[in-house]
């Protein structure tokens, strides 16, 4: 997975263009309302691409770092959105270690990112970043392309997953809340099974 084959689909597709836009976010959001709202909620999104759930979060008032491996995505959501003491931006590939210095947070989101990583090391690496930036009694939603979904998404080969294995990845530090088998209909109309998969962490606050 590189940021020029990613750069190049934001470069020349406008957002209801891309397989993945999501016009709707309230799938996601209903798994946030589960969270209990805290005065200052940071959220980590790892792949943020241009997507309509961050202007929600905004609206939500939470501290966002918003991380994706393509600057052209970063770049027009910068334009969109414009700048506040509220994000951090990040361009990094989460197959690699995270930044030292990268915050902890309250709330991890991942909407169709950890799927694309195929070599057992990457995902590995994924799932330790997770662990080193949620703190504990922290949440983890993960919605990747289930186990029935398309075998492909832009172009690439996917990882798809059960619940099972998104379980047993995330170790023992995380309890299932919630999971849910969803159809999305991409723009195009196509049917995408994914699967919700909704963790808390254990541990002191």
């Amino acid at each position: 997975m590189t940021n020029q084959h990613w750069d190049a689909i934001f470069s020349t597709k406008a957002d209801p263009e891309l397989g993945w836009y999501e016009s709707d976010t309230s799938q996601t959001l209903k798994f946030l309302d589960l969270i209990p709202q805290n005065e200052r909620t940071s959220v980590f999104l790892p792949g943020a691409g241009t997507s309509l759930l961050v202007d929600e979060l905004l609206a939500r008032e939470y501290e966002l770092i918003l991380n994706d491996i393509s600057d052209e995505a970063l770049n027009r959501l910068k334009r969109r959105i414009g700048n506040s003491e509220r994000l951090q931006w990040l361009h990094h590939d989460m197959s690699k270690p995270l930044p030292d210095d990268t915050p902890q947070v309250d709330v991890w989101i991942d909407r169709a990112v950890l799927h694309f990583l195929l070599e057992e090391a990457d995902i590995q690496n994924y799932f330790d970043n997770l662990r080193s930036s949620v703190r504990p009694r922290g949440y983890v939603l993960l919605a990747e392309f289930s186990t029935i979904g398309a075998p492909k998404c832009a172009g690439l080969e996917l990882h798809r997953y059960s619940v099972e294995e998104i379980t047993e990845r995330m170790g023992k530090d995380f309890e299932l809340i919630k999971y849910e088998d969803y159809t999305f209909i991409n723009p195009l109309g196509d049917p995408r099974p994914y699967i919700y998969a909704f963790y808390q962490r254990n541990g002191q606050p």
